[in-house]
This record gives structure tokens, sequence and C-alpha cells, in this order.
């Protein structure tokens, strides 16, 4: 009888998510287990938020939803991003994320909803998110080369900044990878499918974990001692970092045959101070709607770094609609 009264309880609480969700015309995204709204939000034009700026949610009630915690989180500060993460049965796991515009969000979430009784005998948890986007894959084949790393990483995971190549400090005869990802959810997409999806990286023994602050600062101290990353008769350049937005955009488009992107800027009101406001569109010409955005940009005059900065913006906001699209699952589709 009360496993009957609980199931009644999520159903109608599953029901209530999807009527909040025609309602409010929110986007929600379901990948890999977790479910996501914003990351950017609807309207964000600019680089995301830094550091500092995300918390961890824990101790949820299984049954609660993102029509009652997304209002709740966004009544101390704006939202940038929204994570819940999900169990196969459509219960949540327990813990989600919160990630604000700034820090002040993020510090006023835990001041204000930690310790929050959300649901008789739910005392939720809200704390800093350490955020953490590094892995560790340890255990791949001593023969393994740069470029072979590269190109299967690139092909597999999305936002990579940068990848080296170590010995393994752990496994004779092995080799170590270092991966840096742009942000904490880009790296647990990543763990996730170099662990469980179809491009896994080559190694019977191979490991796929966060990166722990021990070896990072052992891979440190070996690179001060010898000038060189551990174990490696040389330093390991990458042939390809994508660090600038730019250079994603391009590679992307050039990967999947999306044609040349093509931006266009103007720069639309000045106001005192030398703060300055630009139009940016792009347009790819495979994809079938342009992208565009406004941007304030603080300069002494108007020049081409104001420029810069606003095609940087709206190819940031390409990259994550793009990137959407094609993992989209049709996350209300799971909600009933």
């Amino acid at each position: 009888m009360q496993a009957s009264l609980e199931c009644c309880i999520n159903q109608a609480n599953k029901m209530a998510l999807c009527n909040w969700v025609r309602e409010t015309g929110i986007d929600l995204v379901q990948i890999n287990g977790q479910r996501r709204y914003g990351g950017p939000p609807p309207g964000w034009v600019g680089s995301p938020p830094p550091a500092g700026s995300e918390v961890f949610i824990g101790k949820l009630p299984q049954e609660m939803y993102e029509n009652t915690l997304i209002p709740l989180f966004q009544s101390v500060g704006k939202l940038y991003e929204f994570r819940l993460m999900m169990t196969f049965s459509g219960l949540n796991r327990g813990f989600a994320y919160a990630k604000y515009s700034n820090w002040q969000g993020a510090k006023e979430a835990i001041a204000t909803l930690n310790n929050l009784e959300v649901q008789e005998g739910y005392t939720i948890v809200v704390c800093k998110s350490l955020e953490k986007c590094e892995l560790s894959v340890d255990g791949l084949p001593a023969s393994v080369s740069q470029k072979y790393l590269e190109a299967v990483v690139l092909k597999a995971t999305e936002g990579v900044l940068s990848i080296t190549l170590h010995a393994s400090p752990y496994q004779k005869k092995a080799k170590l990878a270092v991966l840096k990802y742009s942000s904490h959810w880009a790296a647990a997409m990543a763990k996730k499918t170099l662990t469980e999806g179809t491009e896994r990286l080559c190694g019977e023994n191979m490991k796929v974990g966060w990166l722990k602050p021990e070896m990072k600062e052992k891979l440190r101290l070996c690179k001060e001692k010898h000038g060189k990353h551990l174990g490696s008769p040389k330093h390991l350049p990458m042939s390809l970092k994508l660090c600038d937005v730019l250079d994603c955009l391009n590679t992307l488009c050039r990967q999947k045959c999306l044609g040349t992107p093509c931006f266009f800027t103007k720069c639309v009101q000045v106001k005192p101070g030398g703060w300055l406001q630009y139009w940016c569109q792009l347009v790819i010409p495979a994809w079938p709607f342009p992208f565009s955005g406004l941007l304030w940009v603080q300069e002494d005059a108007p020049n081409t770094s104001g420029h810069e900065k606003a095609k940087s913006a709206v190819a940031r906001l390409a990259l994550r609609k793009i990137g959407e699209s094609w993992h989209r699952t049709g996350a209300i589709s799971h909600l009933s």
C-alpha cells in the first residue's frame, strides 16, 4: 500500500512538472543521466560565469523536480544553469547543481537555502561546488601517441582545453593522460563517455577518474625536477589546443561540414564611461537559423576589440545550442 501511494505521488509530481514546462516554455534537456536547464539560459550574451558561481545541492527528496527546485533557487539570484541528476526510473538521484550568473548568487544560495526543510523530514544541503574540470586516464598502452589520443578525445568529447601525456606512476609500461575541460559539466560528460560510450580509449586496465590533487602535485613536482612530463623522454605538445572559442567553432563547422561561419557586427549604442553596445549575428551556411545577440563592452572608443568580444559571445552561444541540438534526447518525453 505504501509503495502504491508513493507511486501515485510521484506520478502526480511528474504531471505537475510537465504542466509547468508547458506553461513556462522552459527548456529542459536530458543527457546521460542528468536533466539540464540553461547553460546558458535564454537571452544570455557573454562569457559563462566565473569560477565559484556554482553550488552543490544534496539530500533532495527523490520525487522533487525542477518545477519546485528552479523557482526556489532562482529566488536568491539569477540562474545560469541548473542540473538535476536522474535515475532510469525517472526519480532524481538526490542531488543537483545550480550555477548562478555570479559568485554572489552562489554565496546567497548557501546562506539562505542550506539546511532548508523543503519537505517534511527532508532538510537539504547547499554548499560550494568543487567544479572539477580535469580527468586522469591511467593505464593507456605505452605505445599510444599524443596524436592518436587527441584524435580520439576530440572526436568523443566536447569542451577540451588541453591534453597532456605522461608515464603512469602506478602501472609499469603504461601511460597516463590528463584531460582538461572548459567546465565541470563538460568534464563529467567526458568521463561518462570515455568509460561507457562507444568511443572508448584503448587499454584493458584503463581507468578514467577525476584528477586528484595529490596526483596533480606529483606531476607538477616531477616537471619542475626534470623539466619534462613524468617519465616522458620529451615534452609532448598538443597539436590541437581548442582554447579559443572561435577556433572551436571553426573546427566544429569543418568537422561537421557546416560551412564557414560568417559574422556581422555593429556598434549600436554608446553610453558615458566608455560603454558600447554591440550587435552581432552569426550565420552558419548549413545551419537552419542564425544566432544573434547584444553585448555591452567598456572601451575608450569603438574599435575591433568590441567587435571581437561580440563575435566570441555569439560563437559561445552557437556552440552550446548546436551541441544541445545533436545531443537532445527529448527530455519532456521522458518525464511522464
